[in-house]
């Protein structure tokens, strides 16, 4: 996608993920997920 502004030109470019930042993402998101789960199982309690 190519913007033309008052003689700018700005483009965007989707970005590229190796595979090792894709698996790196997936762990990232995994831990999140266990996270999210303790934090909601301390609060159910109350």
């Amino acid at each position: 996608m190519t913007l033309h502004i008052l003689f700018f030109t700005i483009t965007i470019k989707r970005r590229k993920f190796t595979i090792d930042e894709m698996l790196r993402e997936q762990e990232v998101n995994e831990i999140m997920e266990q996270h999210k789960d303790r934090q909601f199982s301390r609060y159910n309690h109350f």
